[in-house]
């Protein structure tokens, strides 16, 4: 069954292209869940105009992403947090925390761009990336002190 993608589907194809799956993989979830359409021309054209609206609201929001990427390069964290005399933390810092902070410094992030292996665990000055976009990504300096 051939039919045209109404959204990129993972290990099949992006929008906008003609895919030939088998009519069970179609009818039990493409179609229900609005992923693709019949490959009519109606169809194709009609997807052809939604990728131009979506490519076009990806181009705004990669412009707000760069901005954003640009102010919050300039930022610096300082996060307080109890602390052993070694400089072990008895908590730690985690992405949710570095995310909370930029957003009282006005850089609002989501805690999924916050790029942090592993929570943060002694006192030090650390790198931490922060992927705002696929194609855009900072680094700012997150100090950890004790309180």
């Amino acid at each position: 069954m051939e039919l045209v993608l109404r959204a990129d589907v993972e290990k099949l194809g992006k929008m906008g292209e003609v895919v030939k799956v088998s009519a069970g993989y179609a009818r039990n979830y493409l179609l229900p869940q609005k992923l693709a359409v019949a490959a009519t021309a109606a169809n194709v054209k009609e997807v052809e105009i939604a990728k131009k609206k979506a490519a076009k609201r990806e181009e705004v929001r990669r412009a707000e992403m760069a901005a954003l990427a640009e102010k919050v390069s300039k930022v610096s964290l300082t996060i307080p947090s109890k602390a052993a005399e070694e400089g072990h933390l008895y908590g730690s810092v985690t992405a949710e925390d570095i995310a909370a902070a930029l957003g009282r410094e006005g850089c609002p992030v989501e805690v999924a761009m916050v790029q942090l292996e592993k929570p943060i665990k002694q006192v030090d000055t650390y790198d931490v990336k922060i992927r705002l976009h696929p194609e855009i990504e900072t680094t700012i300096k997150v100090w950890v002190v004790a309180e």
